[in-house]
């Protein structure tokens, strides 16, 4: 959902920057603009000395100028902060026992687990987020359970089963997990 906003917002804006750039550069190189655009020659300026002036004398210009740069601001660090912010962890360094080492795409590695996960006795569906360093990578792990299945058997195959094989296959000495268990809920169904 953040990399659909974010590509929306930078689309926007860079539309936005083109079109008001391009604009300028074809007045400023002699094309005659529409009579509604704001300015209207090559030696027009964007703000005359009336315009820069006209609201100074007002008590609330400078305050309303200050709070709007502000929330722009802290949007702005806010969406550096997302965007530089790697949830989903890209690869994993597998140790391949000859000193030198392989990479193994993160999105495989949790397509296995979860798939694996999701073939357990009683677990109805699984997904799986690896996250943490590409040396030291941690899962965690989401299962839908069947009613009738005890919660601590399937964590208990969870772990010794799905995440070790992953721990073993990849090569690392250890696989932290988050695993959250839910129960899948049922429609009723009317009897008759």
């Amino acid at each position: 959902m953040l990399r659909i906003v974010n590509r929306v917002l930078i689309g926007i804006i860079g539309l936005a920057l083109l079109v008001l750039g391009g604009s300028v550069l074809a007045v400023g190189l002699g094309v005659r603009p529409p009579s509604w655009w704001i300015h209207e020659g090559r030696h027009d300026v964007l703000l005359s000395d009336a315009d820069r002036a006209r609201w100074r004398d007002h008590g609330w210009w400078w305050p309303a100028v200050v709070a709007a740069l502000a929330v722009l601001l802290l949007l702005a660090l806010w969406w550096l902060v997302a965007v530089l912010r790697r949830r989903r962890l890209a690869e994993v360094l597998v140790d391949t026992g000859d000193g030198e080492g392989a990479l193994l795409r993160g999105r495989a590695l949790e397509g296995v687990l979860a798939a694996e996960a999701g073939r357990l006795d009683g677990v109805a569906q699984a997904h799986v987020l690896l996250t943490g360093r590409r040396s030291t990578p941690e899962a965690r792990v989401q299962l839908q359970l069947e009613p009738h299945v005890d919660p601590g058997d399937a964590l208990h195959l969870l772990t010794t089963e799905a995440l070790a094989h992953a721990r073993d296959s990849a090569g690392l000495a250890s696989l932290p997990a988050e695993a959250r268990l839910r129960g899948v809920k049922h429609r009723a169904e009317r009897v008759s």
